[in-house]
């Protein structure tokens, strides 16, 4: 099953030839080398803190012991030290103890990018009670689905006047859970809780580790929610163990506790909530956070506030890129950027333009066991899949055959999958050990937990946990993001269902069927959504188009709303009555290719307004620009 460059470094080992002789036969190996030197040392701060017993919340408490005046969240041109941060969590934590919980709980908070969700995170983890990070973009029937399969015990929502109508429009689906509203009087209304004035009565006394007894590296600290082909949010576990990880990917590229992380991406992401906040906890360095991205104010905060490093994903690159050059554009102190989502078609003109010395683009999924790191700034890649780091990595990746239409490993003649060659793209799965089968992926239903194993890949009774990712592995054994298969796609650096969009359209009496799927835009990173809709005998599409367009708003986050819509006379679709989208996908959006009638969302007229030749070159030159 190994492929021969590995049987040819034991050969080479053996009979003692130069590291010269290794180079020649093996170009790539430098790039192994190195990551595994950058990577041991990384591994190894990670190893201690386990042997120590160590959980990210003592981590957190020996910063502020160590360092209590030092910025840890800097927000709004205030400097909140660990030592401030760590007394709010101190008065959270003395609050959540009067409500009964125990260990491994579940208490969800839908708070945006600021300081109290960061408290509001670690006072729970004084506890050992884990957080649910609910997106604050969800409405309704996602909305309550997140709350129930997470089995939350409390919800925290956030000072946005927004988010308590969102949470009110659901309020009597979760009726017998207790609701704590920050920065808003509602002592007026029975069916929420003020939680400011909560928190003022209550001391900052530090909690002890007593408290937190019976956490395990089993224990969940977190869920972050992803969504998935079961067609809602899914909350995927991160234990206390995967909750260290997360400063792997930090120090591989050189964060250290002096340095300065950037970072305006949702906290209930994994990049931002779990690798930058998480990360930065681990290792004592400061998070400057901003509420949401800003293109125009973006390098004016770099700048301000002194960042060595920031966090990425790829359309914020491309919006950054579309902006007027200045003469500033490469004043400033970063080091490096991480991220992901990148594309290869801008990388250097966005490395060039603002002079960045490195850019590390990652990939994983926030159920995958381990991810990959771009450590030899290779334009484009996403790290590395190699013979020779697989044979040092305990959790090993391959990337196998896959069939193009249903995204379905391709099994051959002996039942089972083959690892695809150099040049080639395929599926990246992930080692599941033996001692880990037992590993679930999501909180909930054993069933979708199952729906991510491959079993059986290379020999009877192996387990492989399936990424739904395509990548392509070039001569080097760098690996290439190419797109997501099944049911999900990524738009605006958020991953969309299909199944909820659908299931979101078929709510309109006169929709009789929906067929949702992504379809590249030129200039723009990701999928936009489109749906083909089956209308029901006799509805006038002139007569819907601005109800869909107001159930779209009211029902779906602006990400997962479709772009564009076809209404078509039947729906293909396959034996096992399974929509049929590689047609659709393959025509897009072009009026010379879909002959049936073809809409766009308009948000200034608020309704789809019908997609002409004209219309759609300008639309063509626009997303360019």
């Amino acid at each position: 099953m190994l492929p021969k460059e590995t049987v040819l470094f034991g050969t080479a080992g053996v009979v003692g030839t130069s590291v010269l002789a290794w180079r020649t036969l093996f170009p790539w190996i430098g790039d192994d080398i190195q990551f595994l030197k950058k990577s041991r040392k990384a591994m190894a701060m990670t190893d201690k803190h386990i042997a120590d017993g160590k959980m990210i919340i003592d981590l957190f408490e020996e910063d502020v012991l160590r360092t209590p005046k030092k910025s840890f969240i800097i927000f709004e041109d205030r400097s909140y030290t660990y030592e401030l941060v760590n007394d709010q969590a101190n008065r959270v934590a003395s609050l959540a103890s009067q409500w009964g919980l125990k260990v491994g709980d579940t208490v969800a908070i839908m708070i945006g990018n600021e300081p109290a969700f960061i408290w509001t995170y670690l006072g729970l983890q004084k506890l050992g009670i884990a957080v649910a990070y609910i997106n604050y973009n969800i409405k309704r029937k996602a909305l309550v689905h997140s709350l129930k399969s997470c089995e939350a015990k409390v919800l925290i929502i956030g000072k946005d006047e927004e988010l308590f109508h969102t949470v009110d429009e659901i309020r009597n689906e979760i009726s017998e859970t207790p609701v704590y509203v920050q920065g808003k009087d509602v002592k007026h209304k029975g069916d929420y809780l003020p939680w400011d004035d909560l928190l003022l009565a209550v001391l900052p006394a530090q909690v002890t580790k007593s408290a937190r007894e019976g956490v395990t590296y089993e224990t969940p600290s977190c869920f972050i929610f992803t969504s998935g082909t079961t067609g809602l949010p899914k909350p995927v576990i991160v234990n206390q163990r995967k909750a260290l990880t997360y400063a792997v990917i930090l120090l591989l590229i050189g964060f250290r506790e002096t340095d300065i992380m950037y970072t305006s991406t949702p906290l209930y992401h994994s990049m931002a909530g779990g690798l930058c906040l998480m990360g930065i906890i681990t290792i004592g360095g400061t998070m400057v956070l901003r509420r949401k991205f800003s293109a125009r104010s973006f390098w004016e905060d770099v700048r301000k506030y002194n960042a060595t490093y920031f966090q990425y994903v790829g359309e914020m690159c491309r919006y950054l890129l579309a902006l007027p050059q200045h003469p500033l554009d490469g004043v400033h102190k970063v080091k490096a950027a991480v991220g992901n989502g990148l594309r290869q078609d801008i990388w250097e003109k966005f490395q060039a333009r603002f002079r960045i010395p490195r850019i590390y683009e990652t990939f994983g999924s926030t159920e995958a066991m381990t991810s990959t790191v771009n450590t030899s700034n290779r334009v484009g890649s996403c790290g590395r899949i190699s013979p020779i780091l697989n044979r040092f990595d305990l959790i090993p990746k391959y990337i196998i055959d896959v069939d193009p239409t249903t995204g379905d490993p391709i099994r051959y003649k002996d039942g089972h999958c083959k690892q695809v060659k150099r040049g080639r793209s395929g599926l990246v799965i992930t080692g599941i050990p033996k001692n880990m089968q037992h590993f679930k992926f999501y909180k909930g239903d054993l069933h979708v937990n199952e729906k991510k194993v491959i079993r059986n890949v290379f020999e009877e009774g192996d387990a492989y946990f399936n990424s739904g990712d395509l990548v392509h592995l070039d001569k080097d054994y760098f690996i290439y993001f190419k797109d997501r298969v099944g049911d999900t796609f990524r738009w605006k650096g958020e991953n969309v269902s299909t199944c909820e969009v659908a299931n979101v359209l078929t709510a309109l009496d006169f929709i009789q069927d929906a067929n949702v799927y992504g379809v590249q835009v030129p200039g723009t990173e990701g999928r936009a959504g489109m749906a083909a809709l089956h209308l029901r005998e006799g509805v006038n599409i002139s007569e819907i188009l601005e109800d869909i367009y107001k159930h779209c708003s009211d029902n779906l986050p602006g990400y997962a709303q479709p772009l564009f819509i076809r209404f078509s006379q039947s729906m293909n679709v396959t034996a096992t009555f399974k929509h049929m989208k590689v047609e659709f996908v393959r025509e897009g959006y072009d009026p010379s290719l879909v002959a049936d009638p073809l809409y766009y969302k308009d948000d200034s007229k608020k309704t789809y307004c019908q997609l002409t030749h004209q219309i759609y070159d300008q639309l063509q030159i626009k997303s360019k620009l």
